[in-house]
């Protein structure tokens, strides 16, 4: 049985499917557990947490997308009140996604830097893991997590990675995990494929991101939580390894990483 470690069912992408209905036929096709991820503090955590309620087997994360570190209502979300809000129901197992996305700079690279070492110190206060998005941000990334854990305290996981090598191994390197998403199965994802035969067993997660990157033969279709298992499938066979043994492996990787989630 699968987990997604990255999923927003509650994104609009899904065209009104009720998150229910997502979860559900995830639930009962190979799946045994999502993590719905936060982007908004301020408009999705409600919703995220009924969303949650609604299984055992679902949690989420609370988190400010890189994307929105501009919007002043998440700016105005305090690093004591991050804490405070991650701590305040047992559904909520990590913090983010947060980090660098200088791809699309939809906000001040100043701002998603103050966003993400309020994450990364929330994290430490916690001891709930960074679920980290970094795009074109290689190097600042990598500074910023380095300047903020010197005490090596922090858990993390490098969501959806699809970033040079030397990250990965600079990652490793600090304890953190490798998640890969349906990016890996693309055809010209030939050095991402190299990277995820030599993740140790132990620090290898899998996602979808869903709705977005739907891996093959789906590509370009909406994803979906089920497809968790087209990805672990491909890297299973990437590792030269059974898939019943990969698919145990990375569930108890995410439950090493997201121990909220077993308690």
């Amino acid at each position: 049985m699968w987990i997604d470690s990255h999923c927003h069912l509650n994104h609009p992408k899904f065209d009104g499917l009720p998150p229910a209905d997502i979860a559900n036929q995830a639930l009962g096709q190979g799946v045994d557990g999502m993590v719905s991820i936060c982007c908004r503090i301020s408009e999705e955590l409600p919703q995220l947490l009924d969303i949650a309620a609604l299984d055992d087997r679902i949690w989420c994360s609370i988190g400010t997308h890189p994307h929105d570190a501009g919007i002043e209502a998440e700016q105005a979300i305090s690093e004591e009140e991050l804490i405070r809000l991650a701590q305040s129901s047992p559904k909520i197992v990590g913090i983010g996604e947060s980090g660098l996305d200088y791809f699309y700079d939809n906000s001040p690279r100043d701002l998603q830097e103050q966003s993400f070492r309020k994450h990364i110190r929330a994290c430490k206060e916690t001891g709930l893991p960074l679920i980290v998005h970094t795009r074109d941000a290689e190097e600042d990334t990598r500074r910023i997590m380095d300047e903020e854990n010197k005490d090596g305290k922090l858990k993390a996981v490098m969501h959806c990675f699809s970033s040079a090598p030397w990250l990965a191994d600079w990652a490793l390197e600090q304890g953190f995990y490798i998640s890969f998403s349906g990016i890996v199965t693309f055809k010209k994802s030939t050095e991402l494929q190299e990277v995820a035969r030599r993740v140790p067993a132990d620090r290898i997660l899998v996602e979808t991101d869903a709705p977005f990157l739907a891996p093959m033969p789906n590509r370009g279709k909406t994803n979906h939580p089920e497809m968790v298992a087209l990805t672990g499938e491909f890297v299973a066979n990437l590792r030269d390894e059974k898939v019943k043994t990969f698919a145990k492996q990375t569930s108890e990787n995410f439950f090493r990483l997201f121990d909220k989630a077993a308690a």
